[in-house]
């Protein structure tokens, strides 16, 4: 999943691509270097950025605004790449509705259907695909919240992931239609991705196929201290520690893996997925009681 932000202020590319004519050559530019769908967001939900229900009527990026950055831009997807698959990265009913009317074939909310109360409904009414993500309370809140121990937060995860199962189910939208997405770094303070990292596989139980966005974020960044004089490593030099984050998540069950530089997320998938077919295969030779 190759991402495009149409922001000024997203933390990994912000303002790069928010002229409409540069995101969508970026999101052509990703198809061509492998993506298989691409997730356009036009409102950062970063730290500190006021997203989240309490702040959204007030928020510095109204719906109608939101429509503005991102509608432009996926149509002139859709028009120049009509087999394209686009995601909207969106918490809001209202531009989710207008997204889908446009061509979008997924819609990935952060919120997992709790910021909005009409947004179950729209992608059930839709019947598009939906990206659930885990989000412990709002980027405003994030600074504040407590380390919770290994258990407690893959526990927190799980009843989190599914109260947005239980609202889906409750609008109609189709289990098949669902992904579930642990929300690397939305809630979750530096150490506690890490073990969300080794222990993503423990989601599978909950029935769906997972992805995760660990690219460019900042606990990979802070992860590298070591290398930059005691100090995170600036964005623009987390993509090898990226792509390692990607490999270990999808070793420990990610089907999807969200990323900003596709080409070597590809190469790097496909090494990846060649030694989760032999790991599959192991646990079918052990199943059968047959010696390796």
């Amino acid at each position: 999943m190759g991402v495009v932000n149409i922001t000024p202020d997203s933390f990994s590319d912000g303002g790069f691509f928010l002229d409409p004519a540069a995101a969508i050559a970026h999101g052509l530019a990703l198809l061509v270097e492998g993506a298989d769908l691409l997730d356009l967001g036009s409102e950062s939900t970063r730290p500190g950025s006021g997203a989240g229900p309490a702040a959204r009527a007030e928020s510095a990026l109204s719906a109608d605004e939101e429509q503005t950055r991102l509608l432009p831009v996926l149509e002139g997807i859709v028009k120049q790449r009509p087999d394209a698959i686009v995601s909207v990265d969106t918490y809001k009913a209202a531009t989710s509705q207008a997204a889908l009317e446009a061509g979008a074939a997924i819609i990935n909310d952060v919120s997992g259907f709790r910021w909005d109360a009409d947004m179950a409904a729209v992608c059930a009414r839709a019947d598009c695909g939906v990206v659930l993500m885990h989000t412990r309370g709002t980027p405003a809140e994030w600074g504040a919240q407590s380390k919770l121990t290994p258990d407690d937060l893959l526990a927190t995860i799980r009843e989190g992931l599914q109260a947005s199962l239980a609202l889906a189910d409750a609008a109609g939208v189709a289990p098949e239609a669902i992904v579930l997405d642990p929300g690397y770094g939305f809630g979750k303070r530096g150490e506690e991705n890490f073990t969300l990292l080794a222990r993503q596989a423990e989601l599978l139980a909950l029935g769906r196929p997972l992805l995760a966005g660990v690219s460019r974020k900042s606990f990979l960044g802070r992860a590298l201290a070591a290398l930059h004089e005691g100090q995170a490593a600036p964005v623009d030099q987390r993509e090898t520690a990226s792509v390692g984050a990607m490999v270990a998540a999808i070793l420990n069950g990610a089907a999807v893996v969200r990323v900003h530089r596709v080409r070597a997320a590809v190469e790097a998938a496909l090494i990846a997925d060649r030694i989760v077919e032999q790991m599959k295969g192991r646990e079918t030779i052990a199943d059968s009681g047959q010696p390796a």
